[in-house]
């Protein structure tokens, strides 16, 4: 009996072990985008008490989406449609840098995707057990004609 509770045990442990490591993962941030430097640990939006927010929220960030876009001429001129899946991290202070592109959808759309974020203003910072914490997020960036 002893045996199939250690055996329990282990298993349980081998089940919970890439779920709660999923939560956080350690990066470097890119030296020329992020105003702090170095290796940290950044946590994934769904595992912080309170996500990060972009100025005026989820309206806010559609709105600011739709007058920073500038649809690239080539991909308008051939009717390239598409969404392109970003990923940047949040940092304690706000400011967003680590941006990449998860799944393009025509490399000029891409660039302009990848400019959009870059560009955004500052964010209010993700917060973990009352402090504030670097928070990755994934956003999708439309491109309809």
């Amino acid at each position: 009996m002893k045996t199939l509770n250690y055996l329990f045990f282990a298993m349980a442990l081998l089940v919970a072990a890439p779920a709660a490591s999923a939560q956080v993962t350690r990066i470097v941030l890119d030296s020329h985008s992020c105003r702090q430097s170095g290796c940290v640990d950044v946590y994934e939006s769904d595992f912080v008490d309170v996500p990060p927010q972009f100025p005026g929220r989820e309206r806010g960030l559609v709105n600011y989406i739709n007058k920073t876009r500038q649809y690239p001429y080539d991909a308008y001129k051939k009717r390239i449609q598409g969404r392109v899946i970003c990923s940047f991290v949040v940092n304690t202070d706000g400011s967003v840098c680590n941006v990449s592109v998860i799944r393009g959808a025509n490399p000029e759309l891409d660039k302009e995707a990848v400019r959009i974020i870059k560009a955004m203003p500052e964010w209010t910072p993700g917060i973990l057990d009352g402090e504030a914490v670097p928070v990755r997020c994934i956003i999708p960036i439309p491109f309809r004609l």
